[in-house]
């Protein structure tokens, strides 16, 4: 299924909802307008297996151009809004596209990527509003009117090409194959989250985090590939996103561990006033959840947490649902696509309950990294080129289910001894003076490094010496010694961007004597 049969069957359901403002693109309009754009693409010149690009906030606009790729065999590019214009210049060049669609809520950085993408044809931006001065960008309204709403005569089903976030380096695209199947038979995305979700046709999703991330665009697109509802936020807010949910009667929603601290901060009346009793499904990923803060979750909304573990590679999946978590709490699931590995830094298998790099185990190799076939051999086994790992530790239980303990390139080695700052963020998280925390490994003389907390505090409470030996003693309550922070630092705000994910790096490279280090 996908919007063209959505258009027949219910022309005037809801395809997405703006959640802060109530507008509404039927199913009949996303397909009349996603046929549209697919037309002017066509006329373009550009066929199956070119690539398009997408550059603006979470906006309406996005799930046309979206479904003009799908529907026309292209690779589609979502660019990070928050990038300065050098890096999503980069980007748009990278990947070879040939449209860029764009709005003026980022054209200071927009304008300028018409002078650094050489190879891209057309420039549009929406909301008729002039992004520079030079022309080349025109209006996406009066660009698509020229074309006619009628499908393509073929339309092979296109697939997304998104790129990975960094601190150091270049961002590099993690490309897939393009499948042989007809849009018309829908995303693959939507019969996982029909299987493991329940989605359907009756679902609405809310969607809480950024469109250029991953699991947004793929999951929003799947549920429209179904014929459900998605309730996009512009942004999240914890209190809007639960208004959101009461308000548009959700079924299904995602979520980043960092947006359920954030709600369980709030005073007890204040999320305890929503009507949230057409919620089935909670989704979580993106980054490790506490166990604390999901059994937190657990007590407020009931048995509706579902979790995976995967990445935009597609190369495994990992799933639990409420019942098994609660039966292996701090699991991320057992494997529903692919086989799991355990491996030390050589590619020697581990036993069950010993940590070490996760590998998933395909018949073939399901990605490779965009010109960059270096970083696609470091992502596989150095014996089996078919088993890939993105780089995060962890181990399995007799039973099959995985933990993860860090990314490998987070542990801290103090003395000879691995530490994880994942456990020690655990337990920090649920302290009530805290917002967010880092946990990272500094200079030591003698020990090669030691453990320091880097701590946003709640609003309104004092970042001082005294709250920083509170922090340490409650990290000595429940972890052993070695483990526990040496000092605490405080931030008014960690790098974290709403996806979920913690620039780390950033914070390393202030104590590591690297002042230059910056989000690429």
């Amino acid at each position: 299924m996908y919007p063209g049969h959505h258009a027949q069957t219910s022309p005037d359901k809801a395809a997405v909802i703006s959640a802060q403002t109530g507008e509404v693109i039927t199913y009949a309009e996303l397909d009349a307008r996603s046929n549209q754009l697919a037309q002017l693409l066509w006329s373009e010149g550009l066929r199956r297996g070119d690539h398009i690009a997408v550059f603006m906030e979470n906006h309406l606009r996005y799930f046309e151009v979206a479904w003009a790729a799908f529907r026309s065999g292209l690779y589609f590019t979502t660019v990070n809004r928050y990038l300065t214009a050098p890096e999503a210049s980069y980007i748009v060049d990278d990947c070879g596209a040939k449209v860029l669609v764009s709005s003026p809520a980022v054209h200071e950085a927009a304008a300028e990527i018409s002078d650094h993408a050489p190879n891209c044809q057309r420039f549009l931006v929406v909301d008729g509003e002039s992004i520079d001065g030079s022309g080349r960008f025109e209006d996406y309204e009066a660009a698509l009117n020229e074309h006619r709403t009628e499908p393509l005569e073929d339309e092979p089903l296109g697939e997304l090409m998104l790129y990975s976030s960094g601190t150091t380096g270049r961002p590099k695209g993690i490309s897939r194959p393009l499948s042989n199947r007809s849009v018309s038979r829908g995303l693959a995305m939507a019969v996982t989250l029909k299987g493991l979700f329940g989605a359907s046709a009756d679902s609405i999703y809310l969607s809480t985090a950024p469109m250029y991330h991953s699991a947004p665009i793929g999951f929003c697109s799947a549920i429209q590939s179904l014929g459900g509802t998605v309730v996009m936020l512009e942004h999240f807010d914890p209190l809007g996103a639960l208004h959101a949910m009461e308000k548009y009667a959700v079924t299904h929603s995602q979520w980043v561990p960092t947006m359920f601290t954030r709600m369980l901060k709030l005073e007890g009346d204040e999320r305890e006033g929503f009507d949230l009793s057409a919620h089935r499904v909670a989704i979580h990923a993106a980054a490790p959840c506490p166990r604390k803060v999901k059994e937190e979750m657990f007590a407020w909304w009931g048995p509706i947490l579902h979790e995976y573990y995967g990445g935009t590679e597609a190369n495994g999946l990992t799933y639990v649902g409420p019942e098994d978590w609660l039966a292996h709490p701090g699991t991320v699931g057992q494997a529903v696509l692919g086989t799991i590995h355990i491996c030390d830094e050589d590619g020697t298998e581990l036993p069950t309950g010993e940590p070490g790099i996760v590998y998933f185990e395909r018949d073939k190799l399901t990605f490779e990294y965009h010109k960059d076939p270096e970083k696609t051999r470091s992502a596989q086994h150095p014996s089996h080129p078919a088993w890939t790992a993105l780089g995060d530790v962890g181990y399995v239980d007799g039973d099959g289910y995985l933990y993860l303990t860090d990314r490998a390139s987070f542990m801290i080695i103090s003395g000879g001894v691995n530490i994880y700052p994942q456990e020690i963020e655990n337990e920090l998280i649920m302290h009530p003076k805290v917002e967010d925390v880092a946990v990272i490994g500094v200079p030591h003389p003698e020990f090669g490094e030691e453990v320091k907390a880097i701590v946003q505090t709640v609003a309104g409470v004092n970042a001082d010496a005294a709250l920083a030996a509170e922090l340490i003693a409650y990290a000595r309550a429940s972890l052993a010694s070695f483990k526990c922070p040496r000092s605490v630092d405080f931030q008014d705000e960690l790098p974290r961007l709403p996806t979920g994910k913690l620039y780390k790096r950033l914070l390393k490279d202030r104590y590591w004597g690297n002042k230059n280090s910056r989000i690429v």
